[in-house]
């Protein structure tokens, strides 16, 4: 484990995350059915035994499209925390340091969808960008200069699609009740969801201490997969916006979402030093609608990587499943 990801493990302590010592030992599960549920609810007696015990005498079952890919060989991604899971179901297709607490970066942009769309406003509206909107704290970039003035869904497209942090932190601002009662809305919301192990300190995800864990974030891309506009926004390729009557063009972060071989739902990515390279997506893969989290990536590249080596390996294995189906 990078030191990166094991030092993560101070802030879920920050946010009541003792309980993850426990289940540090499913960090290293990713092959078999027994690791993905807790033995209480396991219906194999021989799994809930000791290893020296006597097995149950086997009965004759029917294996699950989960167990078939989790009986083939191992896959290996390169991010640090990675999950993958059926959407609307809760066991894990594939899991890495799935319950590790890590910072999450511009992921906390869904959240962030989310709590305006809840809100109700009038997104035809304009809003403006201010001083207030500038980072200070990593010192990022951005093309929309303070006096910019654009439409709240303008901001919430170059939020989700190019990851635009001024966009988003004047989308937070203007609120009713303004950041502090914006940031409590996220949250609160995080909690509605059953998101314990996360907390939110801003809107953008540039504060370190916006943190998750992939097992919370799957149940964040779900729930943010109900809203159209999320759907869509995320998953634009490239857009032009009207800023101050001036056309500007923006293009997504997520390469694959171009990609013809990808049937994409949602995608959202992030990166700051702390976090890594991290990527969230619902998507179509081997005929299953799933939700892939992938966090701490190091190099450039390497969620692209991770996310295609995932789609390669269920496909094989559903390949391979089918294949012995029709042999028996």
């Amino acid at each position: 484990m990078r030191t990166k990801l094991i030092s993560a493990l101070t802030l879920g302590v920050l946010i009541g995350a003792g309980s993850l010592a426990a289940n540090g030992a499913l960090a290293a599960s990713t092959t078999t059915k027994a690791t993905a549920k807790p033995a209480s609810t396991s219906k194999s007696k021989a799994a809930a035994k000791p290893a020296g015990a006597s097995a149950a005498k086997p009965k004759k079952v029917t294996s699950s499209a989960n167990e078939q890919w989790q009986a083939t060989r191992q896959l290996a991604v390169a991010s640090a925390a990675a999950l993958v899971v059926e959407q609307g179901g809760a066991e894990p297709i594939y899991q890495k340091n799935a319950e590790v607490v890590v910072p999450i970066a511009s992921i906390s942009k869904l959240m962030s969808a989310m709590v305006v769309l809840d809100s109700v406003p009038n997104l035809q509206a304009s809003i403006n960008v201010s001083d207030d909107d500038v980072d200070y704290l990593k010192g990022s970039r951005s093309r929309l200069h303070v006096g910019s003035v654009l439409s709240r869904e303008d901001a919430m497209l170059i939020s989700l699609m190019s990851s635009e942090n001024r966009a988003t932190h004047a989308l937070a601002r203007h609120y009713p009740g303004g950041m502090p009662a914006f940031v409590a809305a996220m949250n609160r919301k995080a909690a509605e969801l059953g998101m314990f192990n996360t907390r939110f300190e801003d809107p953008t995800g540039l504060s370190s201490n916006n943190v998750s864990t992939a097992k919370d974030l799957a149940k964040m891309v779900a729930a943010a997969h109900r809203y159209p506009l999320i759907r869509e926004f995320s998953t634009t390729g490239q857009a032009q916006i009207e800023v101050n009557g001036r056309a500007m063009e923006y293009r997504n972060t997520n390469q694959l979402v171009k990609s013809t071989a990808w049937d994409i739902g949602l995608s959202k990515t992030g990166f700051i030093q702390e976090a890594g390279k991290c990527l969230v997506m619902q998507a179509r893969v081997a005929d299953k609608p799933v939700v892939i989290v992938l966090l701490d990536s190091a190099g450039k590249q390497t969620r692209i990587g991770d996310a295609n080596r995932i789609k390669r390996w269920m496909e094989s294995t559903q390949a391979s499943a089918a294949r012995k189906d029709r042999n028996v």
